[in-house]
């Protein structure tokens, strides 16, 4: 009996390690695409003239696309299982990828902003609450440590090669508004093809299931543990947000730096930081992780405004690595923290909501720093974004100390 059951075992294994890497591909190159216009904006204002507050309504379109989904869809995978929501997610920013290369068109360019945000907001905690589970039936007697950081780093490391590939590619290949979707769009379906192999970890044998909009469940005495995740989500989104809608224009605006390579490089260096540091504290318990990335997202907003009001590239970059560092840090600490304080059978709902509160993060504060710049100078509304955000995080950081109070 053993002899035949060991090898099944293990070949059952194999079969969710498999699809453990497919997922991990598929959520990397979908998220990439969702951050690939960044660098192409300026494309778009040369040939459509839009302003700043322009690309700030494009980009909160797409903000607005996640939190809605999340809400709507983002726990729908506890339900129907994770492939079931996974593909119509990447199937839905293939879509608007193909409306990006019809059409420059402003009405169908938030079309399709507004469809890679609905698609985005279903995958994430779909993705992630797959990749635990696979990983968990592939290797059960080890810990979740690489679960883990494979997500986060699928997820933020995929939002920083797309702009990086999009500005190579715009700037030294040909057709820039076209190439960078098209390279994007096959490999997303590249992806799908091989995620379609991969098992269901979810019974969808559910009778009685009713349908109802996100609900967040998690024990009472987790609750606190809870808010404090979704805060530093909430801060560490907003300097992704900053980054991949407004950063670009002023370093084509404000320092006359209109390489399309070098504003995807800015932008892929907040996020590749982010992820760096979620592989090198791989180990890390989440209290140091929390304690010193959210003390290194201050010292990145300070640097990041700092260098708004000096005009300095150098410091941008700096605050930049600063920032995606702390970003990294802060968002692996929530992930897991959810993960551990969520039932097995609402993971992927607590995920939706921790998601939820990130994608306000990368949305809410980016818009209000968008309609400020219309009324007063740049570096007066950097001052008042730059002040709102470490409100915020000291508003987490006073959550991490109470959730370590009380435990």
């Amino acid at each position: 009996m053993t002899t035949e059951t060991e090898p099944r075992r293990r070949t059952t294994s194999a079969h969710h390690a498999r699809g453990f890497w497919s997922v991990a591909f598929l959520f990397a190159v979908t998220m990439a695409f969702a951050s690939a216009p960044a660098p192409l904006y300026v494309f778009y204002v040369d040939e459509q003239g839009w302003g700043s507050f322009v690309i700030t309504v494009v980009f909160a379109t797409y903000g607005v696309g996640v939190a809605a989904s999340l809400f709507l869809a983002g726990h729908l995978s506890d339900r129907f299982g994770r492939r079931r929501v996974v593909a119509p997610a990447v199937l839905l920013n293939v879509l608007a990828a193909l409306i990006f290369l019809s059409t420059h068109e402003l009405g169908w360019l938030l079309l399709a902003r507004l469809l890679s945000g609905l698609g985005v907001g279903m995958l994430t905690a779909t993705a992630t609450a797959h990749l635990a589970e696979l990983h968990r039936s592939a290797r059960p007697e080890a810990p979740s440590t690489r679960s883990e950081v494979v997500a986060t780093a699928a997820n933020i490391g995929g939002l920083g090669l797309g702009p990086l590939v999009a500005g190579v590619l715009a700037e030294w290949a040909p057709r820039p508004l076209y190439t960078p979707y098209a390279v994007f769009a096959f490999l997303m379906v590249l992806g799908l093809l091989a995620v379609v192999a991969a098992p269901e970890t979810v019974d969808t044998d559910q009778p009685g299931w009713t349908y109802r909009p996100q609900r967040v469940r998690v024990p009472a005495d987790a609750r606190g543990a809870y808010f404090a995740a979704g805060m530093a989500s909430f801060v560490a989104f907003a300097m992704f947000g900053f980054f991949t809608s407004l950063v670009p224009s002023f370093l084509a605006g404000e320092l006359d730096l209109r390489s399309h390579a070098v504003a995807g490089a800015v932008g892929f260096s907040i996020f590749g930081a982010a992820a760096l540091f979620q592989v090198l504290t791989g180990r890390w318990p989440r209290r140091r992780l929390y304690v010193t990335g959210l003390v290194a997202l201050a010292a990145g907003l300070l640097l990041v405004v700092g260098a708004i009001w000096s005009g300095t590239f150098w410091m941008l970059l700096l605050g930049a690595l600063v920032t995606g560092a702390g970003a990294g840090m802060s968002f692996k600490a929530a992930v897991a923290t959810v993960i551990s304080v969520a039932p097995a059978e609402s993971r992927g709902e607590a995920l939706a909501g921790l998601f939820l509160m990130a994608y306000l993060g990368i949305t809410v504060p980016v818009v209000l720093l968008g309609i400020l710049v219309q009324y007063v100078a740049t570096d007066p509304a950097m001052l008042v974004f730059g002040a709102l955000l470490l409100v915020l995080l000291g508003v987490a950081a006073r959550g991490v100390a109470g959730v370590r109070r009380t435990s």
